[in-house]
């Protein structure tokens, strides 16, 4: 008799990711290439982007390693059985590490017990890092950043190929819905990648395994899973959603939200991916000798991609990406369609900028 079905659901999916982890691994080897390298390089064969020049280093020896990040959850918690289970069975090495956030009596201890529970599947090697979470852009972004720092350090520490994140298709929607709300375009829309970071490190097999699918793993494994108060906390927008808003949706909408909100993602994805190659394109066409924006070309592109190049303009002045929003990305789009003799426009990062001459010039002051 086979494993249950949420089981084998959970466990099909890393493995899935892991067979994906070996052939890089093997291709790395192979070219002897930086990790970064490597991935450009699929990239460029696949016709995207590739063309960032990285130093050479040695070809990665031995088996890659794979952490998985585990905050004691229902769903990292699946997350991590599954990985010590798949890994036994691949050549691959298994660990995981745990953030503390600091953020609430006891953590240190909750950490400690996380530690304890990865160590005793097999996992190797296991940490638990502590972290201050500060101010900057609200209490959920400061953790994500705080936390995703901690992950990236940890990486480099141990020469992790690969860090996997439990979240779910739920999750996904949720996503999509906060993006939804602020109003944001497309790329918003778009969600959680099923790989980001660095060289493609971060990677989230359980984007299509709803979150039923995933406690229901833990239950019939008999996982101990932490319920962090914070995913209750009406204080917390996500939280709210979760357990207000997404319920009303389906309540008004019928059963189905979350699944169609997860495949809007893949979609919206899709036509970003192609709406920025498009783009990239596009810039180098509407700049003249001197590298400045020709506003007469710019005017001539499709409102989409000229957006988008003025966005990426404006980042590679020094605007943080983070702190650009949409309302920047108009004001400036305005330069172009709506001149009037407007004067310069100050934009986060003290990046300026105005139309000169038929040129358009973004520059940090």
């Amino acid at each position: 008799m086979g494993p249950h079905p949420a089981v084998a659901a959970i466990r099909l999916a890393v493995r899935r990711v892991l067979h994906d982890v070996l052939t890089e691994h093997t291709l790395r080897a192979g070219q002897g290439l930086h990790p970064d390298r490597a991935h450009h390089s699929r990239l460029a064969e696949a016709g995207g982007a590739g063309r960032t020049a990285f130093p050479e280093r040695p070809a990665a020896a031995g088996r890659p390693l794979v952490l998985v990040a585990c905050s004691g959850g229902a769903d990292s918690m699946a997350l991590a059985s599954a990985l010590a289970f798949e890994a036994r069975k691949l050549d691959v090495r298994a660990g995981g590490i745990t953030v503390d956030h600091n953020l609430q009596t006891g953590s240190g201890l909750r950490a400690a017990e996380v530690v304890t529970r990865l160590t005793a599947m097999d996992l190797d090697p296991v940490e638990a890092v502590a972290v201050h979470v500060g101010r900057e852009g609200g209490p959920e972004a400061a953790a994500r950043d705080a936390r995703y720092a901690a992950l990236d350090a940890a990486a480099e520490r141990h020469g992790a190929a690969t860090i996997l994140l439990g979240h779910t298709r739920d999750d996904q929607a949720e996503t999509v819905l906060l993006g939804l709300a602020r109003g944001s375009g497309i790329r918003s829309l778009s969600g959680m990648a099923a790989a980001s970071g660095p060289a493609g490190r971060y990677r989230r097999p359980f984007l299509q395994l709803d979150r039923q699918t995933v406690r229901k793993a833990c239950l019939v494994q008999s996982l101990p899973v932490w319920d962090d108060p914070h995913n209750a906390d009406p204080a917390y927008t996500r939280s709210r959603l979760r357990h207000e808003g997404l319920p009303a949706l389906e309540k008004a909408l019928g059963k189905g939200v979350v699944e169609a909100l997860a495949r809007t993602a893949q979609l919206s994805r899709d036509d970003a991916d192609a709406l920025d190659g498009w783009a990239a394109e596009a810039e180098r066409a509407v700049r003249d000798d001197d590298g400045e924006l020709d506003c007469a070309k710019l005017w001539a592109l499709p409102p989409a991609v000229r957006r988008r190049v003025l966005r990426r303009a404006v980042i590679d002045a020094g605007a943080p990406a983070g702190s650009l929003f949409a309302r920047h990305v108009e004001e400036v789009d305005r330069l172009i369609t709506g001149w009037r003799g407007q004067r310069a426009l100050n934009l986060p990062g003290r990046v300026e900028a105005r139309r000169q001459g038929g040129r358009l010039v973004i520059r940090q002051s």
